[in-house]
């Protein structure tokens, strides 16, 4: 049950194998024909050996189909967007990522608005990781996360990171960015956006700070739909955000509440009675006129508006406004102003020259082979922070998909034993074809790195001509760059063309070295005391 409204939590559903109720309706149709089938056969079925193979392969049959519909696979998904209003970070945010949910978490997605980008800080986080990318990173590699990419826009910032584990199934990272502000030419407002493939499954995330105020809803719409149209990829088969199977976009769409006033909403945020707020969101209004805003999907609004509070407390906005003549008295109304939407790809409607009879009972039945079934878990916002004047918002998703691919494109391992005291091989071999460069290259990774450039040192692949498929090569490290203190490491191979990492080895143990008690970096042991 939801604590405010005393509704039953909803688990709202996806599925990129029937973008409509008609087409679940056939495949259950199809699925019932090939049981009637069975049905038949058994009670035909004598002891010739014909109907035996005619049960065998309807049964194999109907089975195949069930399987079209039952991803093989479950991750989870969490995502977090929050509007930070220029403040710095808190020192904890593991509230934030609710690191210790069961089932653990498979990738995150954070996406900021109005980060701090004054010019010196904007060139000084562009020289280094701005303050809210270290936070984030502090707190998600000791529990193996990896940050997969990220990309800043002034006050927009969108953070990518994913279990070590599924790095090398982490493909064709690209990413854009739109500006709205003012006519266009300024990055105040817009969008940020991150694509890749995921275990060969195109997906995209968006975050977006549309234009602010009441009376800009449809701007907010225009601004949304730009931004969709205008952002491109340099990827054949899904070069725009609307290509990708999936789309999330998370952001402060600054959409308010409409017509109501400010006592009656306090009131009914107050009383729990959020429902009589929905119909007035102006998101929900807008999407009842405009087609490209039904295709995106949002859970239920089971939690308080996240704008506008006192900063440091729960209490809503309790400022006055100031005017060119003075103050007027006037508050900002609570409103969701901070928002998680998805869109799965609808399917491409079938051609009305298509032949029935062929269509029912084809096995090529045009269903998707690599289905995604996208479940939202929890849709809320964390009132426990107050840096910023907004509450973020959090989505928690299980993303059920039939992985395109399970090998990585690279196998990489060390070979012997690694210390400083001697150089080190290792061995790399292309386990399937793709874009390679001599350009690209091996990192050794401390385990807990933070991301593909927090490499202790690196190795070129080898220069001379591009290996060939299941060739083994091998590379040697110098010594001299092997860390002294030994660890836990691995080996991570990285792809120019890629941006990613598409190999790694398991973790493996580097051995201290006997020039680390010589250069007085670990104390000498003598008869089991330190010197």
């Amino acid at each position: 049950m939801d604590p405010l409204t005393g509704s039953p939590s909803l688990r709202v559903r996806s599925d990129s194998t029937s973008s409509s109720a008609s087409q679940g309706s056939r495949s259950k149709m199809l699925l019932r024909q090939r049981l009637s089938q069975l049905l038949t056969c058994i009670e035909d079925m004598s002891s010739d050996d014909e109907a035996s193979e005619e049960v065998s392969r309807t049964l194999d049959e109907a089975f195949q189909l069930c399987g079209r519909f039952i991803p093989t696979d479950a991750f989870r998904l969490h995502m977090v967007t929050w509007n930070v209003a220029t403040a710095e970070p808190p020192e904890d945010v593991t509230s934030l990522l609710q690191l210790d949910v069961q089932p653990p978490t498979d990738v995150y997605v954070i996406g900021l608005q109005e980060v701090n980008a004054t010019p010196v800080r904007f060139i000084s986080d562009l020289l280094a990781e701005d303050s809210w990318s270290h936070v984030f990173m502090d707190t998600l590699s000791p529990r193996g996360f990896v940050k997969v990419t990220s990309i800043r826009m002034q006050g927009l910032l969108l953070l990518v990171f994913a279990k070590q584990i599924h790095l090398p199934y982490i493909r064709d990272i690209q990413t854009t960015y739109t500006r709205t502000g003012i006519f266009g030419y300024w990055g105040n407002k817009g969008g940020v956006s991150v694509r890749f493939s995921f275990y060969g499954h195109m997906v995209c995330f968006l975050n977006c700070h549309l234009a602010a105020h009441m009376n800009y809803a449809l701007q907010r719409v225009d601004e949304f739909e730009y931004i969709l149209e205008t952002q491109d990829f340099d990827i054949s088969d899904t070069p725009n955000v609307l290509d990708h199977k999936v789309v999330f976009c998370l952001g402060d769409l600054n959409f308010r509440i409409a017509d109501h006033g400010l006592h009656f909403i306090r009131s009914s945020i107050n009383s729990g009675r959020l429902n009589l707020l929905w119909t007035k969101d102006q998101l929900t209004m807008m999407k009842k006129n405009e087609p490209f805003l039904q295709e995106f999907e949002e859970g239920p609004l089971n939690f308080k508006p996240t704008y506008k509070f006192d900063r440091n407390s729960d209490t809503y906005d309790t400022s006055t406004l100031k005017t060119w003549l003075g103050f007027n008295g006037k508050k900002r109304k609570p409103a969701w102003t901070d928002r998680i939407l998805w869109r799965i790809k609808p399917k491409t409607p079938p051609s009305e020259d298509d032949d029935d009879e062929k269509a029912s009972t084809s096995t090529d039945d045009g269903l998707d082979e690599y289905p995604l079934l996208v479940t939202q878990d929890k849709y809320t916002s964390d009132m426990s922070y107050g840096v910023s004047d907004h509450k973020p918002v959090i989505a928690t998703f299980s993303l059920e998909l039939r992985k395109c691919f399970d090998t990585p494109l690279v196998h990489i391992s060390p070979v012997g034993v690694w210390s400083a005291d001697q150089d080190a091989h290792l061995t790399y071999t292309i386990q399937e074809d793709f874009m390679s460069s001599t350009w690209d290259w091996i990192g050794l990774y401390k385990v807990g790195f933070k991301s593909a450039s927090d490499y202790e040192t690196f190795v070129w692949v080898r220069e001379n001509d591009l290996p060939e498929t299941n060739e083994v090569i091998q590379i040697s490290v110098d010594k001299d760059e092997i860390p002294l203190l030994g660890g836990q490491y691995v080996l991570g191979y990285y792809s120019t063309n890629l941006q990613s990492i598409i190999g790694l080895s398991a973790n493996f143990q580097i051995l201290e070295s006997k020039r680390a008690v010589m250069e007085g970096l670990i104390p000498d042991n003598v008869n089991g005391l330190n010197k």
